[in-house]
């Protein structure tokens, strides 16, 4: 049999199974079964399937017709240009938080502290992006901490990392001139109605706060004007509804020059906060 016809194969099972984007997941199966990159599969339609490869493909396509995630189906995902390990032991970096990355990148930085690192793939980002750049990462998970360590060694950063155990801000010491988180911000009820996959496969933990949906940026705000040196700007990202919630915490905690940026979706996803000084030198604008 040709790829092509091994390809179709598995895109049938995909899409009776009901699988969201069951074209783009097969494509995707079928080149880490060939081993080639995505952008080449197209090229190897026409060839001769070999069975080894053909096989590897359909143990691929029967676990996605199950809902298990293609990341976890190849132990890892692409983000931000770059492959990085994922396991069940962490959230399944989504493209959306990409946008969190690059509006990172539109200022210098020298030490960023990543709250809720997960995977170390914002982190991780960010420091390969900025050769010059240091960085810490904290997780309440140690598992997560460990996939994240791995990540930094497999993509030649992790001289320039530290990654700690802490809720939010306990471990921390110190300030840095750029704090970045994504956090669980889906509120408790909202949880059953997520997508299958990602109730069943990504870690509760990293999903929700179990009460609205709000509790890791009051965490991160109440701590953000003490870890932030004066100039340093503060990014999370968001779900669609919560701009104007988090925005409010931001300027409850002294927070300024604060904006919400979107997806390419035009979805709200990034609120941005700066600690200010004003010309003595003095903080702008102080917190509770």
């Amino acid at each position: 049999m040709k790829v092509k016809d091994v390809l179709a194969l598995g895109r049938g099972y995909l899409s009776d199974a009901g699988i969201d984007g069951a074209a783009r997941d097969a494509r995707w199966l079928m080149a880490a079964a060939l081993d080639v990159q995505r952008d080449r599969l197209t090229l190897c339609l026409g060839d001769e399937i070999g069975e080894d490869a053909k096989a590897q493909f359909l143990e691929f396509a029967g676990a996605r017709t199950t809902g298990k995630p293609v990341s976890l189906i190849l132990g890892g995902r692409n983000f931000y240009g770059r492959w990085f390990m994922v396991t069940k032991d962490v959230l399944d970096p989504r493209p959306e938080t990409e946008e969190l990355v690059a509006l990172a990148l539109e200022e210098l930085f020298s030490n960023v502290l990543d709250l809720g690192t997960g995977n170390g793939c914002i982190l991780i980002s960010l420091l390969s992006e900025r050769g010059e750049a240091s960085g810490i990462g904290i997780d309440k998970s140690a598992l997560a901490l460990a996939v994240a360590a791995r990540n930094a060694t497999d993509l030649g950063v992790s001289g320039r990392i530290t990654f700690t155990e802490s809720n939010w801000f306990d471990a921390v010491t110190g300030q840095f001139d750029l704090v970045v988180s994504n956090p669980p911000y889906i509120a408790i009820d909202e949880m059953p109605g997520l997508q299958p996959e990602v109730r069943k496969y990504d870690p509760h933990l990293a999903l929700t706060d179990g009460g609205d949906g709000l509790g890791a940026y009051r965490s991160i705000c109440a701590g953000a004007m003490a870890h932030l040196l004066p100039g340093g700007r503060l990014l999370v990202e968001i779900g669609p509804t919560q701009a104007g919630a988090v925005q409010a915490l931001f300027e409850q905690a002294g927070l300024a020059n604060i904006e919400i940026r979107h997806d390419l979706d035009g979805r709200d996803r990034v609120v941005i906060g700066r600690r200010v000084v004003d010309n003595t030198g003095l903080i702008a604008a102080i917190g509770p």
